[in-house]
């Protein structure tokens, strides 16, 4: 390892390490998943961490969402610091609604680039390209002591803008199609191949939730992806990292029992109650992979048009059964740490086997193969935190996802226990 001082990201000091300090993001990982695999013996490494290391569960941020946890994880920090609060924004200046996939978006420095400019390598491997250049904000590639790439990616990857060329072909591994298991499993097997012969200092490792968002954790196919994953994990910990495990935001069942998706459409309440498009409900799970939900989750957000009686909004709201909290934008930057220029007049979270709709005709749910499972809301917060050494970790307050890599570091700074 190079003679890397303490690195300071986002007001957080991060320790030295002595062996690569690795955080991987399962994403969707509801900790039943685990539970369920473990009892069949299907992971006896993870099972030897949480048994000899250390076994939490922490909080995700809130929305449960894919882009602002990994953000979160990224750069040690809530969305109200790094600005990333959902897979999607609204624009109510210009009226547009984006993806929040672009690096101009993002308002504090990575966790990697802060390393990266204290002399230290690092490796970062997503499943979706959309996070890609999020967490390879700041990384340069000319030097050989950073790389970012894709499994979705993979067959286009340049040294200039990835760090790696054509990284399916230095991987052995074909590119995957982006709706498998096969999406995260190249990211284990490209995270074993980089530290065995690339030797980073900080890696992080995120996964996709397709398997997750298809499979309940009692179904084989969920069951086989993380006996998939423990063989990769038992590689990793036998070269000597300091690994920490964790997700992005759980996963529940949000289905009736025919199997069709329960969903409250707030779009259509809104216009009943306002006038048609007088508000606009904004749901920041969209993105392009609708055939894992649809773009159903257990969040949303509203803007409502002026003079409105956002209390008496807010109550009727609230009087609803599938909507478990309603919250003014005040409350919900104060509760959930979000940034208060990124989200509506009124936040809702629906409960747990429910989600939030815009209106019915809007969305397409011919592409659910499966009755929908999803996640966004506060039912799908309880993640792991999954450590292979022993942490210090403090009882209050509650443990973060966002703290993965605050203590991975922390376990990398200490002897090299199973080198």
């Amino acid at each position: 390892m190079p003679n890397i001082s303490p690195v300071v990201a986002n007001d957080r000091t991060y320790s030295t390490p002595k062996t690569c300090a690795i955080a991987i993001c399962l994403d969707g990982c509801e900790p039943e998943y685990l539970e369920k695999a473990i009892a069949d013996g299907l992971m006896p490494t993870l099972k030897r961490m949480k048994e000899t290391g250390t076994d939490r569960l922490a909080h995700s941020v809130i929305p449960s969402f894919t882009n602002p946890n990994n953000l979160s994880i990224a750069t040690g920090r809530p969305p109200i610091v790094h600005g990333i609060c959902g897979n999607y924004l609204y624009d109510p200046d210009t009226g547009e609604e984006v993806m929040m996939n672009d690096v101009r978006f993002l308002r504090a420095p990575t966790v990697f680039s802060k390393f990266y400019e204290a002399s230290a390598r690092v490796a970062v491997v997503t499943a979706k390209d959309k996070l890609r250049a999020l967490l390879g904000a700041g990384l340069k590639f000319d030097d050989d002591r950073a790389k970012c790439f894709s499994a979705e990616k993979s067959d286009t990857s340049t040294q200039a803008e990835h760090g790696q060329d054509a990284a399916s072909k230095w991987l052995g591994m074909a590119q995957p199609e982006v709706y498998s298991a096969e999406l995260s499993e190249f990211v284990f097997a490209a995270g074993v191949k980089l530290l065995r012969e690339w030797n980073p200092d900080v890696m992080y490792l995120t996964t996709t939730d397709y398997v997750q968002h298809k499979y309940s954790p009692d179904q084989a196919e969920a069951k086989a992806f993380y006996e998939m994953f423990d063989k990769y994990l038992t590689e990793l910990d036998a070269l000597g990292a300091a690994i920490v495990v964790t997700a992005d935001h759980g996963m529940k069942p949000k289905h009736d029992a025919n199997g069709d998706p329960k969903v409250i459409y707030v779009q259509d309440l809104l216009d009943e109650w306002l006038g048609e498009a007088a508000a606009r409900v904004i749901l920041p799970i969209t993105d392009p992979y609708v055939v894992h939900h649809g773009a159903l989750g257990g969040f949303g957000t509203a803007y409502l048009p002026e003079g409105a009686d956002r209390a008496d909004i807010i109550a009727r709201l609230a009087a609803r059964e599938e909507i478990l909290e309603v919250v003014s934008k005040e409350e919900a930057v104060e509760r959930f740490e979000l940034p208060a220029d990124r989200i509506g007049d009124i936040v809702m979270i629906s409960t747990e086997n429910m989600t939030i709709g815009t209106s019915e005709d809007r969305h397409d749910l011919a592409a659910l193969n499966e009755p929908l499972r999803s996640h966004g809301g506060l039912t799908e917060q309880e993640v792991p935190f999954i450590c292979n050494r022993v942490l210090d970790l403090p009882s209050a307050p509650k443990l973060r996802n966002f703290d993965a890599f605050f203590y991975a570091t922390q376990a990398a700074a200490l002897e090299e226990v199973n080198a």
